[in-house]
């Protein structure tokens, strides 16, 4: 087989798109390229669904969420401009801003704090006590009031700048950073009385900071 042949087998196959960064992807998906698509999605689905889930508190509603910003994906990839941001910034922007528009809609919360399996090779007690510390950050931020649970997520979860993720949320920096720093307080509020009752005392809870 020629040089010529081998590389168009390589693109038929996919390998050489799957080398590719996300950012030429994106020009591929906006020219049509269902490959490409297939492989960013499998790429930030998962971050996606956790990022949609810190935000949502609900498993069934992050992965409709996903969904809809895949599809948005699919047919706006063309509004990607890579010289304003990663594609990763841009796509999970348009995944908070999902997740934002429905927890404006009145519904009650679920609240869910799943943590990631601990490393089976750590200590047993090291990592009982990793995973309940996991547990309880999960859950404290899930018991967060949403807007300073949406604070926290564009922030930690889709990595986005406080101007970025102030403009997601419709408001100024200032405001934004204010929400962030009574998330932090109320986070440690919590956390601190969690662990004065041993790490024992169920989700961590303190105060009601709206």
């Amino acid at each position: 087989m020629d040089q010529a042949s081998k590389q168009r087998g390589m693109m038929e196959s996919g390998d050489e798109r799957e080398a590719m960064g996300d950012e030429a992807l994106v020009a591929l998906v906006a020219a049509g390229d269902r490959r490409a698509y297939g492989i960013l999605v499998t790429r930030h689905l998962d971050r996606t669904i956790t990022i949609a889930q810190r935000v949502l508190n609900n498993r069934a509603e992050a992965e409709d969420v996903a969904q809809e910003a895949f599809l948005r994906l699919w047919r706006h990839a063309d509004r990607f401009d890579p010289g304003a941001a990663r594609f990763s910034t841009w796509f999970y922007r348009i995944t908070t801003n999902l997740c934002l528009d429905r927890t404006r809609r009145p519904k009650p919360l679920a609240l869910e704090a799943a943590g990631d399996p601990t490393d089976p090779s750590a200590d047993a007690e090291t990592a009982l006590v990793s995973q309940r510390t996991r547990h309880a950050v999960l859950a404290a931020v899930a018991e967060l009031p949403e807007r300073l649970r949406a604070a926290v997520t564009l922030t930690y979860d889709a990595g986005l700048s406080n101007a970025e993720a102030a403009r997601s949320m419709d408001i100024s920096i200032k405001a934004f950073e204010s929400l962030l720093v009574r998330a932090r307080r109320s986070l440690r509020d919590r956390l601190a009385a969690w662990g004065a009752a041993g790490g024992n005392g169920g989700h961590p809870r303190a105060g009601t900071e709206r």
